[in-house]
């Protein structure tokens, strides 16, 4: 996607742009987290609607996550030999990916409510497991942002 940029502002620029994106994202997974663990809804439909909008923004927050950003931040890591990120990405991608599978297995079990059989109950169970990982792994990419992103940002500049 970013490939084709001409220069190096242009190229980092368009980084910044799409990690801000995701970042935005990633704050609206948060919400609707929130809002579906907190009050899982006075009637199934409701609670159907919610989590299956829950289920498709976070399939979208980790896909983004591993297709687009992760790639990007490695190639700015390489592009500015920087092997402080390189070396924090081989450390951190494979514990994100370990939490990636836990959102795909809650998204496949609960992306429609009505095919379990222990509904809401284990559904607020999971959803706390879900959490304790999702914070975890935001914690990850935010160690990703940081050392690979940011540093190499100002040298962009």
């Amino acid at each position: 996607m970013l490939d084709n940029c001409k220069d190096a502002k242009e190229r980092w620029g368009g980084v910044n742009d799409l990690i801000d994106k995701w970042l935005m994202e990633r704050q609206e997974l948060i919400v609707k987290f929130c809002d579906i663990s907190t009050n899982p809804g006075s009637s199934q439909e409701n609670t159907v609607e919610r989590l299956q909008t829950f289920c498709q923004i976070l399939v979208d927050y980790v896909s983004v996550g591993h297709f687009e950003i992760y790639d990007q931040l490695l190639s700015e890591a390489d592009e500015f030999n920087n092997e402080d990120g390189k070396l924090l990405a081989t450390q951190v991608i494979p514990k994100i990916q370990k939490t990636t599978e836990v959102a795909l297995d809650f998204n496949d079990r609960f992306d429609d409510i009505h095919k379990v059989d222990d509904g809401i109950e284990k559904l607020l169970e999971e959803l706390e497991n879900l959490g304790t990982m999702l914070e975890a792994r935001f914690e990850l990419e935010d160690q990703m942002i940081k050392v690979m992103h940011n540093s190499q940002a100002n040298l962009a500049t």
